[in-house]
């Protein structure tokens, strides 16, 4: 105490100690720091005593009042899906070609569809379901298998090639290695390409085409959603529109995979997705149903009849 002294040039106390010739000021912290100090430290002690804080082996002490982070969630979530349990059931009790009836009800199935396209079709689809080789393109109108509503719901229920569902479509292009020769290859993949106009018409190829690709693809390479088979004539490849890669396609055909998510999903879960990838910009409506007319052969005979009464 006896050290202490004044500070000329500041002014301000010593605290009666120095080291080296250097010496501290006696300048405490203000006195309302201090008390927010220790308002901290009690709000500290109240907090443990009310909420889980202390950790333990598998949890934390849970607090008198019970509250928990996890228990909070777990109501947001139940209090979520409640709210999800109406619209739930209406879709799950509307028939798909229906849902467009009711555009509240269809705008939330492609909300719910949109959600489970990122968790499971995003890795092979894409993000913006654009695809990539192998992978179809969904924004696009073209459609192998159909792209109606209940098309795509099938699709997505029971796969494609998938030997897991029975019902799976499935179809297999023939390999025609060994049966073309260098320059029918040569001449068929030109007509291919000529139907989409990227190479000039030929007639060797045509010729081809008609005895070996028209049963399935279509006398002008429109493609047979029923079969299968994809249309030739719209510059939308699925492994590649160079010449190249259709020669490969024709020789040795690739043919993809795609799983039946029946086995993971829900069915309302798949008649939402399918509401999104139809809603993408290339979804097609369902044919009018057809009304039954006589058969050509009908017609004669019954004109015959009329004839002969």
């Amino acid at each position: 105490m006896a050290n202490k002294r004044i500070d000329q040039p500041t002014g301000t106390e010593t605290v009666g100690h120095e080291w080296d010739g250097i010496e501290e000021l006696n300048t405490p912290l203000p006195r309302w720091w201090l008390w927010t100090f220790y308002a901290t430290i009690a709000w500290a002690l109240v907090y443990v005593v009310l909420y889980p804080a202390w950790p333990l082996i598998d949890k934390a002490t849970d607090g008198t009042l019970g509250w928990s982070s996890r228990g909070q969630l777990a109501k947001e979530m139940s209090a979520a899906d409640a709210a999800r349990e109406g619209v739930v059931r209406q879709i799950a009790a509307t028939d798909i070609e229906q849902l467009a009836a009711s555009p509240e009800l269809m705008g939330q199935a492609i909300a719910g569809g949109a959600a489970a396209f990122k968790v499971n079709c995003v890795q092979c689809h894409g993000a913006g379901a654009a695809g990539s080789p192998g992978y179809p393109n969904l924004n696009d109108d073209d459609w192998i298998w159909g792209g109606t509503l209940s098309e795509i719901e099938y699709t997505i229920t029971h796969g494609i090639r998938w030997e897991g569902d029975d019902a799976t479509r499935a179809n297999y292009m023939p390999a025609f290695q060994g049966m073309f020769d260098a320059g029918q290859v040569n001449a068929l993949a030109g007509h291919v390409l000529s139907l989409s106009g990227k190479a000039k018409p030929n007639a060797a190829g045509a010729n081809l085409f008609a005895e070996n690709c028209a049963a399935c693809h279509g006398p002008a390479g429109g493609g047979m959603p029923e079969m299968g088979a994809p249309a030739l004539n719209d510059a939308i490849w699925l492994f590649g529109g160079t010449e190249a890669e259709v020669k490969k396609q024709i020789l040795n055909p690739r043919h993809g995979v795609m799983p039946a998510w029946n086995e993971r999903l829900d069915p309302v879960t798949i008649k939402m997705l399918a509401a999104y990838v139809h809603s993408r910009g290339g979804g097609q409506e369902a044919a009018p149903a057809a009304t039954e007319t006589p058969a050509p052969t009908d017609v004669a005979q019954a004109a015959k009849a009329e004839n002969d009464g």
